[in-house]
């Protein structure tokens, strides 16, 4: 494949359609549909690319049980994967999208088809291909989910952390285990994602029903996990972090068992609130003194009446204009009682991996969970994170973060508040895909039309001279052609 920049398209017949015409010029503008081998979506290329070289969609595919019959077969299981992967990736998370998609050339190339060959699979194949998934392969899912996760770090890390968090996902149909939940006042799935604040990876997911509770079945995948990457590496020290709706008794006692480090919110309650009466009195006086906003901090042991032991807690209280605030974590983590502030902002933290789920609820559509049965449903999930995923392996490592320094001359493990969204403010300026989130990513790259052209030699990609962000692309392909390929033999 070669890829120029091209002032003109090549003459091409045009499809017979309706002509919207505008008049703001001297001269009658239409507008004509075309059946030339056009794409808009050529910034993928790169990114299939890279596909290639860490082996992400392959692994992925080879997962799955495929029981069809391979005398009857046109389309693989992982053209298919790769159809819609690529296709949520570049904003048709819809299967019906993929009616049209199937004859896009890009999208052929994609799935190793060439772009005169053969349409790719239609809507109803892929509906086929989602709702025949089984147990089996979405157990191997899991699997691959994580040997991709552990496969991405060159060096065993010695500290690891991971954040828990349950994700409302809306439904609007008759989906299987569509539950109302009063918290959320909606009728909706109940996801739980375990996301890697080290390198922003979803490394588990659960598809629960509508009604569950926030940690169900936490305390399992949580040991399923653990157990896997102490396999992998023995020595590794985990780290967990979750809010209140993980503060339960089984995931501290799961948390105890594996000998790992946990941080959960906790629920306020009256002997909460009167064990911290004096240090939210002295933030309002401090406050009506200066006028200044106050983040008060205190440790203290306490027992709940249904636990076998006191357990260190740490409470916040912050008085502005606003008023008061009081907040609480549970945590046994060394140092939690000696450094209490910082314990506590290492939670809040977490927020960071919050922001993976928005990309993946706002950009990537991940609720639109529409199928009518639960296990499909459960991978289209699976297909979503996937693409999270592809996209996160690839920015971490284009990305060009500035010096530490322009934010300040302080090391970073003492900056302030401040200090810490100055220099994520200076670095989403600098390195917009390295910080880009999906939008981003079709904004600068992804979205761009292209003329695909066919000889005997060569694919020829042909994209505008006047396209600005074409240095972007150059950047993409330059990094993933550099990069060796890597032999990964998923065996299940």
């Amino acid at each position: 494949m070669i890829l120029q920049t091209a002032p003109t398209a090549p003459s091409a017949p045009e499809a017979p359609t309706a002509q919207p015409c505008f008049d703001f010029f001297d001269r009658p503008i239409v507008i004509q549909s075309s059946n030339a081998p056009l794409t808009s979506d050529a910034g993928l290329l790169p990114i299939r690319q890279f596909d290639e070289r860490i082996g992400f969609t392959r692994q992925f595919a080879a997962a799955l049980n495929d029981r069809r019959d391979p005398e009857r077969t046109e389309h693989s299981m992982l053209d298919m994967v790769r159809m819609r992967i690529y296709g949520i990736l570049a904003d048709y998370e819809d299967q019906n999208d993929h009616d049209s998609l199937r004859s896009d050339p890009v999208f052929k190339l994609i799935a190793n088809r060439s772009p005169d060959g053969d349409d790719l699979a239609s809507q109803p194949t892929l509906s086929r291909f989602e709702n025949d998934i089984d147990i089996p392969s979405l157990k191997r899912l899991r699997d691959v989910l994580i040997d991709q996760f552990i496969a991405s770090f060159a060096v065993p890390p010695l500290c690891l952390t991971f954040d828990l968090d349950a994700v409302d996902d809306p439904a609007h149909g008759a989906q299987q285990l569509v539950l109302f939940h009063g918290f959320y006042e909606q009728y909706q799935y109940l996801p739980l994602i375990v996301t890697c604040a080290d390198n922003d990876q979803v490394v588990m997911i659960s598809l629960r029903h509508g009604s569950a509770h926030a940690a169900l079945g936490a305390d399992d995948d949580l040991e399923y996990l653990v157990c896997r990457l102490r396999q992998a590496w023995p020595g590794v020290r985990i780290v967990v972090r979750g809010d209140a709706g993980f503060g339960m008794p089984w995931m501290y006692t799961v948390g105890d068992r594996l000998s790992i480090d946990y941080t959960w919110g906790l629920s306020t309650n009256r002997v909460l609130q009167r064990k911290t009466e004096d240090l939210q009195a002295e933030a309002v006086r401090r406050f009506e003194e200066t006028g200044e906003p106050q983040r008060l901090f205190t440790g203290f042991w306490y027992r709940a009446g249904s636990w076998p032991c006191a357990r260190w807690v740490i409470a916040k209280v912050e008085a502005n204009a606003q008023g008061t605030n009081r907040r609480f974590i549970i945590s046994n983590r060394p140092g939690a009682r000696v450094m209490i502030q910082g314990t506590y902002d290492d939670y809040a933290m977490r927020g960071e991996s919050e922001n993976r789920n928005k990309e993946l609820k706002c950009d990537l559509a991940m609720d639109r969970l529409s199928d009518h049965r639960f296990l499909a449903n459960f991978f289209r999930l699976y297909l979503h994170v996937a693409t999270l995923n592809l996209l996160v392996r690839l920015r971490r490592e284009i990305a060009n973060p500035p010096p530490l320094e322009t934010a300040s001359p302080l090391p970073a493990e003492t900056w302030t508040e401040t200090e810490r969204k100055r220099y994520q403010r200076l670095r989403r300026q600098h390195d917009p895909l390295g910080e880009g989130q999906p939008w981003t990513w079709r904004t600068l790259l992804i979205k761009v039309a292209a003329t695909v052209i066919v000889s005997t030699r060569r694919v020829l990609i042909q994209v505008s001279a006047s396209w600005p962000h074409f240095h972007y692309f150059r950047q993409v392909s330059d990094h993933v052609m550099r990069r060796p390929t890597v032999a990964h033999h998923w065996t299940g």
